[in-house]
């Protein structure tokens, strides 16, 4: 037994030993030259390949590696020589010779005798343990033609033990899994760990936002220790979040095979590989294995001015309903990316005085130090006058897609000084908000800005006995939802001015149901049953918004539904069709409004059969595998049948994520004495008021006020042309996402993702007391174009792939109300028009010499127009409105 014990520990000894002395990489063989023929390609298309194929190219070559020295101490401590000849290049797949760029070249001719002089000139590498520790070339080289040596040189760096570990490459500093198995190892990059220099940007929001699929993989087949073939693939896959079909897809291959051995020069002779480099060639420097970047050339390209004057006619508002305006509006943005200070405000300068909103629009989004330079440059704050360019530039800021600390302050240095428009003042403050939100999402709400803007807002209602500026800061914080405001909504929301209470509590509705406490929903209930105080019926209203959101207790929807029957008449209706759309809809709160609604004290004949014209809707406005769209109407009349609130909401969601992309809310009050009606209690002391307010894409904007006070009023109502008043006016950049990506190859791939968007919203009422008739419009006209760019560029050579989908299309909402009788007539239309779309694919390849062959193809149709299906009722009303005024 003590014989056989000895034995096995013998043998795991000896079997560790072995371990230790093998080979942690690839070994050289002294005086031997290896020669392997080697390719790399890159492909670019769509993400599922089209019929025509890929556009791309492929650079093929001999490579000859030796080895140069060898520490004694250790064999895996090696200097190797590597040498790149017989260089071709040709087309990634197969085309005719028309549409072949390549036809008829050579890689000098292609390259330039300079570049592919540097290319066939041979690098070192220093490999210690299979892994990189050195990579030696000449400083002077191109950038281009370095990072092709280090594609290659990233190919033979290997360990031949399973495991993970973090090692550099031409990728950057990533985290790699091996994995052997008997003579083949699979090296698995994980490319979301990579960290290179190169910088890029993307939407904050993830509705709006672009998705990315990578892999990179790499198969080492061995023999005798040594690399026979290495076969690496990666791949980029890009999609647009809420149109999957806007995708695009880079492919990189690499393939290098052992042709055959023959004998090499002999090793030279050193102390360390510094001294054996310097022997070698004293003009070789270690250059780093990572990819180095390169200022992008565009020869040819035209000037920004040069640009504008191009695109400007589909910038006027004649084009703003088409979709030739956001592409060319997306078109811009890049020139202007690239432009120096002077240059963009050459285009301001001169830019025609109705095209000029629309340049705002572009300089602002751009969201460069240079373009954020030119436009405080330009505008002028002071001068009321300038309110049209000065709003447009601050709504451009609120919709910024990566704003940084340097926006948010230029803002608040434009708040701490003069401005001319008490409107403008206000838009400021607001705008900050939203910006200070987009900042904290990314992580930067202790930056001293973002934080000096928190204190201002946060303190800033309590500040001020000034009903407007209060407003303001309320919007500001309802903007930046911020926890911190919670306590200073649930404040306000229990305010005895109106105007405070709505927007603390449809700023509470924002929040995630996680921070609604105890104390919270107190406050909210408090409000709702008029606990303390009597309320207007539009901030009850929003205050039951938020109880059924919060995800409410048992007691809280039982509380709910026992105020029916004791509420104002028309609240009565409204809060019965806001429990049935619930039930519905299947909304969040529906469960627990099942289970209160099995007690019969609560829900009787009694209290669910109020009669009323008040009503709460959701429905869906579009269903797809990408995104769900869906819109909400609520109405809410006073006693009188005269409008109090109308809210219209539109929401997106994609994978989890929710986007509120608009919400019109039209508020009127005090207009009783008109049509000599007597008001609702709480409402009888009520300014005559009457304006609307707007949020789009998660950012609250600026009020509009129709009109204010009796006299107002009265003028309005006589000069009334039923025309609409504008809300919100431009364009918009939504989706914004650029990045350079770094193939192993040593090639990068630029990818640009845009989503533009022309949009005019207007809202307008029209009071005919002969006709004893009310009408309020919301009118939506917009277009919208998403492209997506991936594009390989060389200097010498440039291939790429674009995909694009584009869409008009416009959405109206009117409410008409006849109280010439008791009960009054209410009718509501949501009707969308007939509406096309397109989508292209463009592939396009191009060499330094100006030879260029591009393709273009695309689907177009057409989506019938359609009246979005209300309840019952009110089909049932507008037959009868109709009826009556025919």
């Amino acid at each position: 037994m003590f014989t056989l014990l000895v034995f096995l520990l013998c043998a795991a000894s000896c079997v560790s030993a072995a371990a230790k002395g093998g080979a942690a990489g690839p070994r050289l063989n002294n005086n031997q030259l290896y020669k392997f023929s080697y390719a790399t390609e890159v492909l670019l298309d769509r993400t599922r390949p089209s019929k025509e194929g890929s556009a791309g190219y492929r650079i093929s070559s001999d490579v000859d590696v030796n080895l140069v020295w060898r520490d004694p101490s250790s064999k895996d401590d090696q200097l190797i020589q590597v040498a790149i000849s017989n260089v071709r290049i040709d087309p990634a797949s197969q085309r005719p010779e028309k549409k072949n760029v390549l036809h008829g070249s050579t890689a000098e001719s292609v390259l330039g005798k300079t570049e592919l002089a540097a290319l066939t000139k041979p690098f070192l590498l220093h490999l210690k343990n299979g892994k990189t520790k050195a990579f030696y070339s000449y400083r002077t080289e191109p950038v281009t033609i370095k990072n092709l040596k280090r594609g290659l040189a990233s190919l033979l760096q290997v360990q031949l033990k399973s495991g993970k570990v973090i090692e550099n490459d031409v990728s950057g500093r990533c985290t790699v899994e091996y994995e052997a198995v008997k003579g083949q190892v699979t090296r698995t990059k994980i490319l979301d760990t990579c960290t290179t220099a190169e910088t890029g940007f993307t939407t904050h929001s993830q509705v709006l936002g672009v998705s990315k699929k990578s892999s990179s993989v790499t198969v080492f087949r061995l023999e005798d220790g040594f690399i026979r073939s290495a076969v690496a693939e990666e791949t980029h896959s890009l999609a647009v979040n809420a149109h999957k079909s806007a995708a695009a897809k880079v492919v990189s291959r690499q393939t290098l095979t052992l042709a055959g051995t023959e004998a090499g020069p002999k090793g030279a002779a050193g102390k360390d590989v510094a001294a054996v480099v310097k022997a070698i060639d004293a003009k070789l420097a270690a250059v780093g294995i990572v990819a180095e970047t390169a200022e992008p050339q565009c020869k040819g390209c035209p000037s920004l001015f040069e640009h504008w004057q191009r695109e400007q006619k589909q910038l006027e508002p004649a084009s703003l309903s088409k979709a030739t305006a956001p592409r060319s509006f997306l078109a811009l943005i890049q020139s202007i990316r690239k432009a120096s200070k002077d240059e963009i405000l050459r285009v301001l300068k001169t830019a025609s005085k109705t095209s000029l909103p629309q340049v705002v629009d572009a300089v602002t989004s751009s969201q460069t130090v240079a373009s954020l330079d030119a436009m405080l440059t330009f505008l002028n704050f002071t001068d009321a006058k300038g309110l049209v360019l000065q709003e447009r530039f601050l709504y451009a800021c609120g919709f910024a897609s990566h704003p940084n600390e340097r926006m948010l302050q230029a803002l608040l240095d434009i708040s701490n000084g003069k401005i001319g428009s008490t409107d403008i003042k206000e838009s400021v403050v607001i705008i900050m908000g939203a910006l200070v939100h987009k900042l904290c999402q990314k992580g930067g709400c202790n930056l001293p800005t973002v934080v000096q803007v928190k204190k201002l807002i946060l303190e800033g209602p309590d500040s001020t006995k000034v009903e407007s500026e209060v407003q303001m800061y309320l919007l500001a914080l309802k903007n930046s939802l911020l926890p911190e405001a919670i306590p200073v909504f649930t404040k306000y929301a229990e305010s005895e001015v109106g105007a405070y209470s709505t927007i603390a509590l449809t700023a509470l509705q924002r929040y995630d149901v996680s921070l609604m406490t105890d104390e919270v929903k107190q406050a909210v209930n408090r409000v709702y049953h008029q606990n303390r105080r009597i309320y207007e019926k539009n901030v009850r209203a929003a205050a039951a918004d938020v109880i059924l959101s919060s995800n409410p207790s048992r007691t809280e929807v039982t509380n709910l539904l026992l105020s029916i029957g004791n509420l104002p008449y028309e609240m009565n209706k409204y809060m019965l069709s806001k429990i049935q759309d619930i039930l519905r809809f299947q909304l969040p709160a529906s469960k627990i409004i099942q289970q209160a609604m099995k007690d019969m004290i609560s829900h009787n004949y009694d209290r669910f059969a109020k009669v009323g014209s008040s009503s709460a809707f959701s429905g869906f406005m579009a269903q797809s595998a990408d995104v769900t769209s869906t819109y909400s109407l609520d109405i809410l009349y006073s006693g009188s049948g005269i409008l109090r609130r109308s809210n219209m909401n539109i929401y997106g969601a994609s994978k989890g994520a929710m986007l509120h992309g608009l919400q019109v809310a039209i508020e009127a009050q005090g207009l009783e004495s008109l049509i000599a009606a007597t008001a609702d209690e709480g409402e009888e002391d009520l300014e005559s008021f009457a304006g609307m307010s707007a949020l789009l894409f998660d950012v609250q904007l600026r009020p509009v006020t129709f009109f204010k006070g009796y006299s107002d009023l009265m003028s309005k109502m006589f000069s009334m042309t039923g025309e609409p008043m504008n809300v919100v006016k431009g364009l918009i950049l939504l989706t914004d996402h650029s990045e350079v990506i770094q193939l192993q190859s040593g090639l990068k791939a630029s990818a640009e993702f845009q989503g533009g968007l022309a949009i005019d919203i207007s809202g307008g009422m029209e009071i005919s007391l002969w006709y004893r008739e009310s009408k309020t419009s919301v009118n939506n006209r917009g277009a919208l174009v998403i492209t997506g760019n991936v594009t390989v560029d060389m200097d010498f050579m440039r291939a790429g792939v674009e995909v694009s989908f584009e869409t008009e299309a416009s959405l109206d909402f009117i409410t008409t109300v006849q109280f010439s009788e008791y009960p009054f007539l209410v009718c509501m239309q949501m009707d969308k028009s007939t509406f096309p779309i397109s989508e292209y694919l463009t592939k396009y390849e191009s060499v330094s010499s100006g030879k260029s062959v591009l393709s273009r193809k695309g689907k177009k149709q057409l989506v019938p127009g359609s009246e979005f299906p209300l309840h019952q009722e009110n089909s049932n009303m507008c037959k009868k409105v109709f009826a009556s005024s025919w």
